[in-house]
């Protein structure tokens, strides 16, 4: 007996309830997808626009530190051009100074030097001078004599000098003879009608501090000036008369 082949047909019935499922399913799938779009999109914006705001705040703040910082260069400029200009300044007015200074100076000696005030002076020290040798602790010592021209008479005499100062804590008075050239020890000598420079040369000890200069003219045959002069001021050349010095008058 021969087998009978596969039919090429199967009825099946129909399920509309499962189809109906399966509609479902799907659907709420695709409402799935949709809402989880939505709350990744929310989620996106609330991260992105702060970022967003951020960025813009930070590009801001940048900007300013930017200006401020151009704000502070050009400051700092200004109070450099300033400073160089303050410096200028002072250098010119001290040199203004040390100039009427000096003019000053040449006036009274040649006031004094022609009688300008109208009195007949005697012996005057008109000038000091101290100047450093370098590299040793000798000083050259400069002194200018004047006397009023009217007077017309020639003067001679000595110049000594002592220095006071400090040796360690103690203050100390150096003489002309532990100072001066040994060709000297008798002073200075001087002879002049209207006005002469005397030029010496001091040595200081080293480990002594000078404060002032206290010199001695003796006129041959007059009467003695003496003068103390701080030691600063022989170093810038002006000298102002202390208390109990004095002039030799005519």
């Amino acid at each position: 007996m021969a087998s009978r082949p596969p039919p090429r047909f199967v009825v099946r019935r129909h399920d509309d309830a499962g189809n109906r499922r399966r509609r479902w399913w799907l659907i709420a799938l695709w409402l799935g997808s949709v809402l989880m779009t939505a709350l990744i999109t929310r989620g996106l914006t609330q991260h992105v626009v702060p970022a967003i705001a951020n960025h813009r705040q930070q590009r801001a703040l940048l900007a300013q530190v930017d200006d401020l910082k151009q704000q502070l260069a050009n400051l700092q400029r200004a109070a450099q051009v300033n400073t160089v200009a303050t410096k200028s300044l002072q250098g010119t007015l001290a040199q203004r100074e040390e100039e009427i200074s000096g003019l000053r100076a040449d006036l009274g000696f040649y006031s004094r030097l022609v009688g300008g005030d109208t009195q007949q002076h005697g012996l005057k020290l008109q000038e000091v001078k101290l100047q450093p040798l370098a590299g040793t602790h000798g000083w050259n010592l400069i002194m200018s004599l004047t006397q009023n021209a009217r007077r017309g008479k020639e003067i001679a005499g000595t110049a000594t000098v002592s220095v006071e100062g400090l040796r360690g804590d103690q203050v100390i008075k150096l003489d002309w003879p532990a100072l001066g050239d040994a060709a000297q020890m008798a002073g200075i000598p001087f002879r002049f009608v209207y006005f002469q420079k005397l030029h010496a040369t001091i040595v200081l000890p080293a480990n002594f501090r000078p404060t002032r200069l206290r010199i001695h003219i003796q006129p041959t045959g007059g009467e003695a000036v003496d003068r103390a002069v701080a030691w600063g001021d022989a170093l810038s050349g002006n000298i102002t008369t202390a208390q109990g010095d004095q002039d030799a008058q005519p």
